[in-house]
C-alpha cells in the first residue's frame, strides 16, 4: 500500500540506528515505498528522512537481531522482487497478506487490520454501494491491494507509483475516485479537504511482514519482536503516536 515526498521519483536510501554502508551481516535492510503515511513517509528536520509506524517496528526488529537497520526506499511494485533477488532483507511497506504474494514470500504474523475505502471529490454525491462503483474511473496505487481488487469493478483504472499521485489525478478531474487503505486515505483527507472518504462494505485486510521464503530464522525473529511489543503494550503505544 505510499510529498513533497515524491523527490523527483528518485530512490532514496535512508539509514537508521548506526548507519552502515551496503549489506553486511551487521545490516538488515528494509525495503519499503515512503509514500503510505502514517506507515511510510519521508520527513523530519531534514526532509529526507524515513518515519513512520512500519519503521518503527522495523527498527525494533532490527535491534532485537543486534543490527543495524538500513531503509530502502522503492517503487512498492518492485519490493517483493527486490526480496527475492536479495536485494532487501523483508519487506515493511503496509503490505497485505494475500495468497498471490504469499505464492511469492513468506509473511510474519499480521501486525494491523485494516480495509479499503474510497475518496472522491466533495461534489461527488453518487456513490453508496458497491454497485455505484461499478464501471467508474478508479485511481490506485501501482501493485498494491487496492489495484488488484478494482479489476472485480471496472476495466477502467488508472495505476500510479504512489498514492499522492493518484490523488492529485483525482482532484484534477481526471478519474472518479481513489481506491485506497483506510489509515492513509484519512492522513490524505486531512491535507485534502476538498475531498471525502467514503466507506462501503469491502473485506478487512491484515498486513504482515514479508520474507524471503530462504529466510526462516528471520520470519520466527521477527515474529518474536512482534510478540514482544504487544505483550509489553510498546505496539499499543506504537499505535497510539502514529494512527490517529
Amino acid at each position: 500500500m505510499k510529498k513533497s515526498m515524491l523527490l523527483g521519483g528518485l530512490t532514496l536510501t535512508a539509514t537508521l540506528l548506526l548507519a552502515g554502508c551496503g549489506k553486511s551481516n551487521d545490516v538488515l535492510v528494509v525495503g519499503t515505498n515512503a509514500a503510505f503515511p502514517p506507515f511510510e513517509y519521508v520527513g523530519g528536520q531534514s526532509g529526507d528522512e524515513i518515519k513512520g509506524f512500519d519503521i518503527e517496528l522495523a527498527k525494533q526488529i532490527a535491534k532485537d537481531a543486534g543490527k543495524t537497520l538500513k531503509v530502502e526506499n522503492m517503487k512498492f511494485d518492485s519490493l517483493i522482487v527486490a526480496l527475492n533477488s536479495g536485494k532487501i532483507d523483508f519487506i515493511a511497506s503496509g503490505m497485505t497478506i494475500t495468497p498471490e504474494r504469499q505464492a511469492s514470500v513468506n509473511f510474519s504474523e499480521p501486525y494491523y487490520e485494516a480495509t479499503q475505502v474510497l475518496l472522491v471529490n466533495k461534489d461527488n454525491d453518487t456513490i453508496h454501494t458497491l454497485d455505484d462503483i461499478k464501471d467508474k474511473h478508479f485511481a490506485v496505487q501501482l501493485g498494491s491491494t487496492a489495484d488488484m481488487m478494482s479489476k472485480k469493478y471496472t476495466q477502467n483504472v488508472t495505476a500510479f507509483n504512489t498514492g499522492f499521485e493518484a490523488i492529485m489525478e483525482l482532484k484534477n478531474g481526471k478519474v472518479d475516485l481513489v481506491l485506497f487503505d483506510s489509515e492513509p486515505a484519512a492522513n490524505y483527507l486531512a491535507k485534502n479537504p476538498d475531498l471525502k472518504l467514503i466507506k462501503l462494505d469491502f473485506p478487512p485486510e491484515f498486513y504482515g511482514f514479508a520474507v524471503s521464503k530462504q529466510q526462516p530464522e528471520l520470519l520466527n525473529s521477527i515474529n518474536h519482536t512482534l510478540k514482544k511489543l504487544k505483550e509489553s503494550g510498546q505496539y499499543q503505544a506504537l499505535v497510539s503516536a502514529h494512527i490517529k
